[in-house]
């Protein structure tokens, strides 16, 4: 998998260095995505439901920082990453961010939803990826291929590294996403490792 993607959703410990989320911005019309390797751009999605391309890449319970947790940064609807995938439950999913004045800025704010339809999962906004003083340089907030990167927690804590490992493989690429998502959309409920990383055709 992707060596970012690798390093796993930055835990709890970043707090400490990149602040509190609290005053994240809202949501304001259109989507931008970054534009150049170095990205960083705060992402400006509106409230209603709409679709687009990203890049997707998933962590596990075993690269996750600290290795071998389920810690995050952004805690919403679970205290830990997890999730089942449902409307009501969805997965944690970890998104770029940069610093501002000491703190960490998201790219989509903490708890927005998405629909991952070759996932058949929906998520929400509940971590960081990216780590080190300049994390719009190394982590997701600089994007691939001008889409935004979106990284999701298959977790793995009931399978050996290996499975985790290949599992991330498989959903990594470009997907078609949906932010703001409907309620109504078929859904593959379980943690991703665990139930088979059944994924549909990359975009």
């Amino acid at each position: 998998m992707n060596g970012l993607a690798r390093s796993g959703a930055i835990s709890c410990l970043a707090l400490l260095l990149a602040g509190e989320a609290a005053a994240f911005p809202s949501p304001a019309p259109d989507i931008a995505v970054p534009t150049t390797e170095s990205g960083a751009d705060i992402l400006r999605v509106s409230a209603a439901e709409q679709s687009f391309t990203a890049y997707v890449t998933g962590y596990s319970y075993w690269d996750n920082t600290p290795p071998g947790s389920a810690a995050i940064a952004r805690p919403v609807i679970h205290r830990r990453a997890g999730g089942k995938g449902t409307y009501k439950d969805p997965v944690t999913i970890a998104v770029g961010y940069r610093l501002v004045g000491g703190r960490a800025r998201l790219q989509f704010p903490a708890g927005t939803r998405f629909y991952l339809p070759h996932l058949r999962r929906y998520a929400i906004v509940e971590d960081i990826c990216g780590d080190g003083p300049n994390p719009e340089i190394t982590g997701c907030a600089r994007g691939s291929g001008g889409r935004p990167w979106l990284d999701i927690y298959v977790d793995g804590s009931r399978v050996d590294v290996d499975k985790a490992n290949a599992c991330m493989n498989r959903l990594t690429g470009y997907h078609e996403v949906i932010v703001n998502p409907g309620s109504g959309y078929p859904v593959t409920a379980g943690a991703i490792a665990e139930s088979g990383c059944n994924t549909t055709k990359n975009r």
